[in-house]
């Protein structure tokens, strides 16, 4: 099924549609030589112009060397490929962003990063994705010191920003405060690191952070510690993680399956919160955890349990919004909004339209519904406008929006919906519709 679906009518998820008309001799005349020639001079003299004149603005690369695919591990650039070109149909159908995927056959970190520094002047984003630890460490340090566009390594700050989310739901569900709370990380690698620094900016103190690796508790004292290891080691005098878990508020899971025991969550205070991330099977199994403690919050990285960590809940409209309003960067603000518009999202009521697709008629703010669902199309009317306002405060935005209610209908067209209620393909089929709302946003059709 999987491998049809991939082949089948034609090889791949994405294609490439222009977007000016292109049936006359004049029209070709205008798309290349030699209209334009006009555009490039004008980029010439100032180079700001190609925002305007280009797809540069709403344009993202994916970029991975194959390194840490998925669950598959180090399966080489080309084997990846499936995984960046789907990356880059979630960017097109959930935030409207086009996207290509480039898939560069280079371990060594210094020579990749001055690839994808010569091709970022295409971009208006760079995603990077499934590149192993610790290079890629160095390698978004480095490309975010460089590159004057957004770069951001999913798999560590997106998983970082939705769990963050999670957490700030599952704490008050539980009626913790995330000053209060002592958490175990069980794994060392981009996702934990990332994950346990952006709890400790929301509120979780450094001191009640506890972090395993395959070798047990990350001590002090343990000789050879790298230097993202290092950040979380402890003093205390625990080895294990069956020690580390003994009255723990919280265990977020970045690891192996299986690695949990039901004692262990057992061993936890009371009222805890799992986020047993590992993909595709959990540090701990759903049924198995609930078992051993009715009162627990339970989070995995799987669409068949209750609360799926699914990291398509922040890239697309992080970036949707660091490129709307021409962000230098994504920085720890913008991220910290990311994840608090998630989180306050996930409290308010629940639309009958999305209660109806994943057929639960009383979804609401819970225990088995700490995060909002894929397919709400709430979340790119969210997410956006806080990560852009986040950008503009903290002053690393080019184009400042200024007129918020045209964009918010524009977030509406993409997200395939309007302010009355009209649905994105009716408006297709809908040319008075049509005139109706791009005069609102003040565009002429013709």
């Amino acid at each position: 099924m999987a491998l049809a679906y991939h082949s089948d009518p034609r090889p791949g998820k994405i294609e490439v549609l222009p977007t000016k008309p292109y049936n006359s001799p004049a029209d070709l005349a205008l798309a290349y030589s030699p209209g334009v020639a006009y555009p490039c001079l004008e980029i010439k003299e100032k180079e700001s112009k190609v925002w305007e004149y280009t797809n540069k603005g709403n344009l993202v690369a994916v970029i991975s060397n194959g390194t840490a695919v998925l669950g598959l591990g180090d399966i080489g650039a080309t084997a990846g490929k499936p995984v960046m070109e789907g990356k880059a149909l979630l960017f097109k159908i959930f935030a409207g962003l086009d996207c290509y995927d480039i898939e560069i056959n280079e371990k060594d970190p210094k020579k990749f990063i001055e690839i994808v520094k010569a091709l970022s002047p295409t971009f208006g984003g760079i995603n990077l994705e499934d590149i192993k630890a610790p290079e890629c460490f160095e390698i978004e340090e480095e490309l975010k010191r460089q590159c004057d566009i957004p770069v951001m390594h999913d798999d560590q700050h997106g998983t970082a920003i939705i769990s963050g989310a999670a957490l700030l739901n599952a704490a008050e569900l539980q009626n913790k405060k995330l000053s209060d709370l002592r958490v175990v990380v069980n794994g060392a690698g981009a996702a934990a690191i990332s994950c346990t620094r952006l709890y400790t900016a929301l509120g979780v103190k450094h001191e009640n952070v506890v972090m395993c690796d395959s070798k047990g508790v990350i001590r002090a004292d343990r000789p050879g510690l790298s230097e993202q290891k290092r950040e979380f080691a402890t003093t205390r005098d625990l080895h294990t993680l069956e020690e580390a878990m003994v009255d723990a508020d919280l265990f977020l899971g970045l690891s192996v399956r299986d690695v949990v025991t039901p004692e262990m969550v057992k061993s936890m205070a009371p009222r805890p919160i799992v986020f047993a991330l590992a993909n595709p099977d959990p540090e701990i199994a759903y049924d198995v955890a609930v078992a051993a403690r009715p009162d627990l919050i339970f989070a995995t990285g799987r669409s068949d349990y209750p609360n799926q960590i699914n990291n398509v809940l922040g890239f697309p409209y992080i970036f949707r919004g660091a490129l709307d309003c021409g962000a230098s960067a994504i920085n720890e603000e913008m991220k910290l909004a990311a994840a608090h518009a998630i989180a306050e999202l996930t409290r308010e009521p629940v639309p009958e339209n999305v209660k109806e697709a994943y057929h639960e008629p009383d979804m609401k703010f819970s225990k088995d519904y700490i995060l909002p669902k894929p397919m709400d199309n709430r979340l790119i009317l969210t997410i956006p406008p806080a990560v852009a306002q986040a950008a503009m405060k903290t002053g690393i935005s080019r184009r400042p929006i200024t007129d918020w209610d045209a964009y918010s209908e524009r977030l509406r067209l993409l997200g395939g919906q309007c302010s009355d209620g009209v649905c994105y393909s009716q408006l297709l089929n809908s040319r008075e519709t049509l005139e109706r709302v791009a005069k609102k946003l003040g565009y002429n059709l013709d």
